[in-house]
């Protein structure tokens, strides 16, 4: 059955089915809306109705003890632990910033070997001095010649640097984490520039709308926000406590998995064993219009997927062969195919009725990876090759399994070589 991704309610049944047991279930739609806004704001579009979302890299979960659950929220950009480097010179709240991100040390670099300099005279020291200042001066310079408002650098920045930078009222952050400067990168459409002389002006960000440094609790948090089409964000959490905020992040990232895998291939499933039964009255069928050994394979795996729905009926205490009869009944003919088992009561429903689903692609990959472990575990001292030899183009036909004759059991050699 397929998603419409754009249909905020499904969406919402959806991932709400997959945290509906766990500890923040009892918060209603909270967590699930975060999961769904997260996942739609870092997703890239690859046509083809495909989506492509990258929860590890471009959505960072910031966990903030104190405050309550319902105060957390997605940003339209991103935050992290810094403060500008000087706050009193620094302004810690810009609207419509352009924004400089280096991957370079703003200060005067150390030699990598160690040199000795003998100086005769008092002014060839200050000559030294003065080389150093001057190029801090054209590295800050170049940066300036841009106009921005803030210069994030992952490196140093040294006092001078900073000076010049204040002067011209200008911002600046420094040692931020290489992964937080990939997600303003992504936030904002800046490009992060590895040497100032080679800046241009299309890698200047100018997609945030604010800038501004907030104090929560006893630290600083610098955030960037309200960008224009954002490709990643940050997801604010607050809580009581640290153990509670890990519990609601483990059941956020559960959440973004199940937005992420519906974004990437907008089909899905019926649960409750519903599709296992489906997939196993299907192969009876095609079990039936083969002949002779070929069809054993079909009926061992129909079998074989119908141990979801009864290790399901198990575990609600029901009478299993009845049940399973019954259910294999109704999926027979292929009308019902959304019929499958309630877990919670143990009555076999309408999985549609019920907003029991399973996202296709998780599905699809279960199947795969239960078929390829048995294929494996057969391959064990050569019982049997389970996976069947891809042949090269322009092979002819595999042979056919010939019948052995009296005659040939003489001639065979009884030991190997």
């Amino acid at each position: 059955m397929p998603v419409d991704v754009n249909d905020r309610g499904a969406m919402l049944g959806l991932v709400k089915s997959s945290i509906g047991t766990k500890f923040t279930g009892q918060f209603g739609d909270l967590i699930a809306d975060l999961a769904i806004d997260a996942t739609t704001t870092a997703g890239v579009d690859l046509g083809q109705g495909m989506c492509e979302v990258d929860i590890k890299k471009y959505i960072k979960v910031e966990k903030i003890p104190g405050g309550q659950l319902e105060d957390s929220r997605v940003l339209k950009g991103v935050m992290f632990n810094k403060d500008v480097v000087a706050p009193g010179k620094m302004k810690r709240k810009i609207v419509n910033p352009r924004i400089i991100l280096l991957d370079c040390p703003v200060e005067y670099k150390k030699g990598e070997n160690q040199t000795n300099a003998e100086l005769m005279k008092e002014e060839d020291w200050q000559v030294l001095l003065e080389l150093e200042e001057e190029y801090i001066k054209n590295l800050c310079a170049q940066i300036l010649k841009f106009k921005p408002d803030l210069v994030v650098t992952e490196k140093g920045l040294s006092d001078l640097a900073i000076h010049y930078l204040s002067k011209a009222g200008v911002s600046a952050i420094r040692r931020l984490r290489k992964t937080d400067n990939n997600r303003i990168a992504k936030a904002c459409g800046a490009v992060i520039v590895n040497r100032p002389e080679e800046l241009q002006e299309s890698d200047v960000g100018t997609r945030a709308g604010l800038f501004e440094v907030k104090k929560i609790g006893d630290e600083f948090f610098s955030f960037i926000v309200d960008c224009k089409d954002p490709k990643a964000c940050t997801v604010l959490l607050r809580g009581a406590s640290k153990d509670v905020l890990n519990e609601v992040e483990r059941n956020l990232q559960d959440a973004m998995s199940v937005a992420r895998n519906i974004l990437k291939n907008p089909k899905l499933l019926p649960g409750g064993g519903g599709t296992e039964l489906t997939v196993s009255a299907t192969l009876k069928q095609k079990s039936s219009s083969v002949e002779g050994v070929e069809k054993w394979p079909y009926e061992a795996a129909a079998l074989a997927f119908e141990a979801i729905p009864r290790t399901l009926l198990q575990n609600c205490g029901l009478n299993v062969i009845r049940t399973m009869t019954q259910l294999q009944g109704k999926h027979a003919n292929g009308e019902n195919a959304w019929v499958g088992i309630d877990g919670s009561c143990g009555d076999i429903v309408d999985m549609k009725e019920r907003k029991i689903w399973v996202s296709y692609s998780v599905k699809a990959q279960t199947f795969k990876t239960a078929i390829e472990a048995a294929c494996m575990l057969l391959r064990i001292d050569d019982i049997v090759s389970g996976i069947k030899k891809k042949q090269a183009p322009g092979a002819g036909a595999p042979k056919q399994p010939q019948i052995e004759q009296e005659g040939d059991a003489d001639t065979e050699q009884m030991f190997p070589e």
